[in-house]
């Protein structure tokens, strides 16, 4: 397994965040960090759910599109979803 790769800034990274800058700021600003509060877990739950057969990169790229799709994974608001939310959720091609 190939060890860090070590930027342009002079940070090692993992070598799956040396290429694509959103896989970078993922890795440098979230990956590997606790998170904190109920729409947090949810979005990441939600996020790692979607991801199934997808590279991670293409729903770090999706995340804003889930973000609205989904409420800003406020719970409440989430939690009152019904038949005309799911309809709507299938349709986004945004996710």
């Amino acid at each position: 397994m190939p060890g860090p790769i070590v930027g342009d800034d002079g940070l090692a990274r993992c070598p799956w965040a040396a290429g694509h800058p959103v896989n970078r700021e993922y890795h440098d600003t979230e990956w590997g960090r606790p998170i904190q509060g109920e729409a947090a877990h949810l979005e990441r739950l939600t996020l790692e759910a979607f991801q199934s057969g997808l590279s991670w990169l293409t729903i770090l790229r999706k995340r804003p599109s889930f973000r609205a799709a989904f409420a800003g994974f406020s719970i409440p608001s989430v939690s009152a979803f019904g038949e005309a939310d799911r309809a709507r959720l299938l349709a986004d091609a945004g996710i």
